[in-house]
């Protein structure tokens, strides 16, 4: 079914796929109470797991893919009111579906932001088969290196975990906790980090699920009018000592006071989430950028796992 959507989707006026998602997700919402956009199974930590550094109650981590060259435009808007907030983030950036020049990643390199490779094409095809994955994983190693990135990041969250192996990279966000809404919608079932093993060179990468609902679907699909959603997740994620990844949209977000466009949402309504976890939970979480997470995630419970006696860890 995933295929043939995006086979024909080119076909299909965007007001009308909106419509379409629409009226599937207010009917999969109705049956999905039980596990979004809380799965209460998701809460168990990991086995060996300890605490977050400094003490601190729960982690943080931003992100924002870029999907269009509508969103290129809005990134260093988007950036400067992180850097208002004393907030970082990672940018994942489609290198092969717009221009994306050198001097807008030095600007966010050189402000504490992380760059990422957000697939190649961003057409969901990328694991539609495996001569079509390694055609483009060739290329997307290529713009990792040439990006000094370490982070891959799904396209619609299509994925396919074992083949992500073959990308250069230090952690994937690939998957989520809960999701029922996305094509893909088996989710991690964890609001923790992952690690996935294999025997390449680089040992395995990190998995950082995302663990906030996106806003896209929020606010564009569901048409949710506030944050309470966010709110609720937030609350809930720290009061379990987990990991709070929300992953957000420049493309979709409005900027200004005019009114708002059919796929765009108030950027307030970003900014009050983010003031709500600076109020609320003022020097409680750590808050850091997903390699820093995923290194952190490695060395402490990868590593740890490793030097157990007797051959203990998998």
């Amino acid at each position: 079914m995933n295929r043939l959507f995006y086979f024909i989707k080119p076909l299909i006026p965007r007001a009308v796929q909106l419509e379409i998602r629409r009226r599937l997700a207010a009917t999969k919402r109705k049956r999905c109470n039980d596990i979004w956009p809380i799965d209460l199974s998701a809460a168990a930590p990991p086995a060996g797991w300890r605490c977050w550094p400094e003490g601190k109650r729960f982690a943080l981590v931003l992100s924002h893919d870029v999907d269009t060259d509508v969103g290129v435009k809005k990134v260093k808007q988007l950036a400067e009111i992180m850097s208002g907030l004393g907030l970082r983030s990672s940018f994942n950036f489609v290198p092969e579906r717009y221009a994306i020049t050198e001097k807008l990643r030095q600007y966010l390199v050189e402000n504490g932001f992380e760059i990422g490779v957000h697939g190649l094409v961003h057409d969901g095809k990328l694991f539609s088969s495996r001569q079509v994955f390694e055609n483009r994983a060739k290329r997307i190693n290529y713009y990792l290196k040439q990006w000094n990135a370490v982070g891959f990041h799904a396209p619609s969250m299509h994925r396919n975990m074992k083949w992500i192996h073959e990308f250069h990279i230090e952690y994937s966000k690939s998957t989520f906790d809960t999701d029922p809404f996305e094509p893909q919608p088996d989710g991690i079932r964890t609001i923790f980090p992952v690690f996935f093993p294999t025997h390449s060179s680089n040992g395995g990468y990190v998995e950082l699920p995302y663990t906030l609902p996106q806003d896209h679907a929020l606010f564009i699909i569901m048409r949710e009018r506030d944050i309470s959603i966010w709110k609720k997740k937030l609350d809930w994620v720290a009061t379990r000592g987990g990991m709070a990844l929300l992953n957000t949209h420049p493309d979709y977000m409005n900027f200004s006071q005019k009114r708002l466009p059919l796929e765009e949402y108030p950027v307030s309504y970003y900014t009050a989430f983010l003031e709500y976890i600076q109020t609320k939970y003022r020097d409680q979480y750590w808050h850091v950028l997903p390699r820093e997470m995923a290194r952190f995630w490695r060395q402490t419970m990868v590593f740890s796992e490793s030097m157990q006696p007797d051959g203990e860890a998998d």
